[in-house]
């Protein structure tokens, strides 16, 4: 399968199910790429209000929800 990367958020929870938000605009061309991007802005997200992001593939879910808070899993 290919297809763009890209994160999407819930902001202020970790609820499955419901709306989702585009982190950013960034698109990737590859699953490590995106999760590169992540690790090296997740602080900046969680300051913007962010604490759970889902990688997706287009529209299909790859994982998540998942924390961004310390500690959590």
């Amino acid at each position: 399968m290919s297809g763009e990367w890209h994160w999407r958020s819930e902001r202020g929870g970790l609820r499955v199910g419901g709306a989702t938000r585009p982190v950013g605009t960034e698109r990737f061309p590859t699953q490590g790429e995106a999760e590169s991007w992540l690790g090296e802005t997740y602080p900046d997200l969680l300051l913007s209000g962010v604490n759970a992001v889902s990688l997706y593939e287009g529209d299909r879910l790859v994982y998540g929800p998942m924390s961004l808070e310390p500690g959590e899993h």
